[in-house]
């Protein structure tokens, strides 16, 4: 049921009545005043602090809005890369530099004295270090159920068709597991292509929606996402890994004043050493999200183009509804009822909460926008994709000319 709320009896903005979903922080329909509003009760707090977190939040809100006003002026198709792809290139690069640096060094230190000699102990601990900070590329989930081709005939049929429509590889390995959703990724310094499917999600899809989810996912494998490029890996995992190793641990015990001096002084600069480090990390990571949640819009792009908009549109409304498809899918397989009826649960959920879906769409932009988000936030995704389909209706429809003959 909707909660309305009135604010002082009107918008401030507009003077419409403002609403209010799930004892969410009041705002206005019409003129979106207060949807910037932090809402401690609904966010998961991300650095501790209320008035951090708080601004963190307005922050991510205003960058997630600019982005998406600048992605709806580009043709439509284009990636829209910029500064935040090739700052991300860079800084991976520069990891990596500096890994090959300090592995060749410490090899160096290691083998360019007689043994033995002082040089090794730091030429061995350089070399570990180096281990320790490589890029992770990735490994397959060991809690995926593989499916071969000949199992699933008509499933890998379907995701070749779509593969071919949206120009995306197919991919190498095709899972299945329990959750509800669907995710592909690549793995490996071969880059394998992976998809998986949440079959709980899956069945309770309709056909069109299917495809559509197929075409975004696939789309991860063309949209060039920063998440999924050998290139930029180091970016994401790099630095996070050297906070993890320098971070203190443990204590002397028993030992002299001098020994308990230098611990803290030890523990006290690999303190400052690791948070340095991990806020470099999340720097680093807020950036090339905004690259990541780009590539989001473009994967949606490729989903309508390979099912329709509408299917599209209706899929990420589905992804409003996990709460609603997690219940159906209990209630009806304890009965013993299988995806024909989660996906007639499903549909009953959706018509009864219809009314209140336009302030859910609205509602998922204050409570997805968040400088860490890979994904941008369902409302403005599936806004995007109605900007873009009215753009093709009007580059599509004809021109007439002042003698009423159309123009190519």
């Amino acid at each position: 049921m909707i909660n309305t709320v009135t604010g002082a009896g009107a918008c401030p903005g507009c003077g419409a009545t403002t609403a209010s979903v799930s004892d969410a922080v009041p705002w206005c329909p019409g003129c979106e005043w207060n949807l910037d509003a932090y809402d401690p009760e609904r966010r998961q707090r991300e650095f501790g602090w209320t008035w951090v977190d708080r601004w963190t939040h307005r922050l991510a809100f205003r960058e997630t809005g600019r982005q998406f006003a600048r992605l709806t002026g580009r043709p439509l198709g284009a990636s829209g890369a910029g500064a935040a792809a090739t700052l991300v290139t860079v800084a991976s690069l520069v990891l990596l530099s500096g890994v090959l640096a300090l592995a060749v060094t410490g090899g160096w230190l290691v083998v360019a004295f007689p043994f033995p000699n002082l040089a090794i102990l730091p030429g061995v601990a350089m070399v570990g270090l180096a281990i320790a900070l490589r890029p992770r590329f990735g490994r397959l989930d060991p809690e995926l159920e593989v499916v071969p081709r000949d199992r699933a005939p008509e499933l890998f049929a379907l995701i070749d068709e779509v593969a071919s429509a949206i120009g995306a590889p197919v991919p190498d390995v095709v899972g299945v597991d329990g959750a509800i959703n669907a995710y592909a990724t690549t793995v490996g310094l071969r880059r394998r292509k992976v998809l998986c499917l949440g079959l709980p999600f899956w069945g309770s899809l309709d056909a069109g929606e299917r495809v559509a989810l197929l075409g975004h996912e696939l789309g991860h494998f063309v949209n060039d996402d920063p998440r999924r490029r050998l290139l930029t890996q180091p970016a994401f995992t790099m630095l996070g890994s050297a906070a993890d190793l320098f971070r203190p641990v443990g204590s002397t015990v028993g030992g002299g004043l001098v020994e308990m001096i230098g611990d803290a002084l030890g523990r006290a600069f690999q303190g400052v050493l690791s948070r340095v480090l991990f806020m470099a990390h999340l720097l680093l990571v807020s950036v090339a999200l905004r690259d990541a949640q780009r590539a989001e819009y473009l994967a949606d792009e490729l989903s309508a183009r390979a099912a329709g908009s509408t299917a599209a549109t209706d899929l990420l409304d589905v992804t409003l509804a996990t709460e609603s498809i997690a219940l159906a899918v209990r209630r009806e397989t304890r009965a013993g009822h299988g995806p024909d009826r989660w996906r007639s649960a499903l549909a009953q959920a959706r018509a009864a909460g219809a009314e209140r879906l336009p302030l859910l769409r609205q509602l998922s932009v204050r409570d997805e926008s968040s400088l860490f988000a890979s994904h941008p936030p369902i409302g403005l995704r599936r806004r995007m994709l109605t900007v873009a389909r009215g753009r093709t209706r009007r580059s599509c429809s004809p021109r007439h000319g002042s003698n009423g003959s159309t123009r190519s």
